[in-house]
């Protein structure tokens, strides 16, 4: 199933809810045959490119994010070549913010291109704990972690990623959960990392996109899983280990692995619980 098992690839983000730690635990758990790799919300891939299948079909409603993954695949030496140009600048809180203007201004004119690319990278490494988070206009606000040296990327990450992309058959689309997996057929597997519900019941239901993923979203998720374990999938979800999760996928296979939480903004909040879900 592995394609570039010798040349590792990691995520160029910092994505909340990221699987990094968590691959052993998920790897342990693939099905053990299966045709075509679906992931609807892919964000940092972690999973998928620690899998690197030679047939996938990844998403994420997140259009920038998604412009990352398109601008790595056909342009990734003019991406590189920018990211370096912004961390040749010396960074203080008065360049973040004139940056951060910048890379708003691509979103508000869905400028998706090889510098909004660059600007995304960017920004992550100099935002305050590589948070994604936009406001009701869609734009990001996370404000600057006072730090300005910080080297933005691994070139030789980048590359083996665009490589990957390209020689590997990778449909990469920016869709509805559900949208996507219209084509899934019995023998492949889906792969869902969906954004986290809440611990508590009065938490808030919010994801790094303007529309953000609401209790009804999820109850939409749970009702596509039944749908697509009837029809033959071989299916794996992630989540917080929270009673609503075990509700919602009772009868399935569940499995509660520890985690840590780095990107959470309260440090007493870093560690906890995360499920793995599967219907195998």
């Amino acid at each position: 199933m592995d394609i570039f098992t010798e040349q590792s690839m990691t995520p160029v983000l910092k994505w909340a809810g990221g699987k990094t730690q968590l691959l052993g635990a998920i790897t342990s758990s693939l099905p053990p045959e299966y045709n075509n790799y679906y992931e609807p919300f892919v964000g940092g891939g972690a999973v998928f490119l620690n899998i690197a299948p030679k047939k996938a079909f990844i998403n994420d409603i997140n259009e920038q994010l998604i412009n990352l993954y398109t601008q790595l695949k056909h342009s990734v030496n003019n991406v590189i070549a920018t990211v370096n140009e912004l961390d040749a600048i010396y960074c203080d809180k008065e360049k973040y913010y004139e940056i951060r203007e910048r890379y708003n201004n691509k979103i508000l004119n869905h400028e998706l291109d090889e510098e909004c690319a660059a600007l995304m990278i960017w920004i992550n490494k100099h935002c305050f704990n590589g948070l994604y988070r936009v406001n009701s206009k869609g734009l990001f606000n996370v404000p600057y972690n006072n730090k300005n040296g910080n080297r933005s990327i691994v070139e030789g990450n980048l590359l083996r990623i665009s490589e990957y992309l390209r020689e590997a058959d990778i449909t990469i689309s920016c869709r509805d959960f559900e949208e996507f997996c219209e084509n899934v057929k019995a023998g492949d597997f889906v792969y869902f990392d969906s954004p986290y519900i809440p611990e508590s019941e009065t938490a808030n239901f919010t994801d790094y996109t303007q529309d953000g993923f609401t209790l009804k979203d999820h109850e939409r998720l749970a009702a596509l899983f039944r749908r697509l374990d009837a029809a033959g999938v071989h299916l794996m979800l992630s989540n917080n280990d929270v009673p609503l999760v075990k509700t919602l996928y009772q009868g399935y296979n569940i499995r509660s692995v520890a985690a840590k939480r780095n990107i959470n903004r309260n440090a007493d909040k870093r560690t906890g619980q995360e499920v793995i879900i599967t219907n195998y």
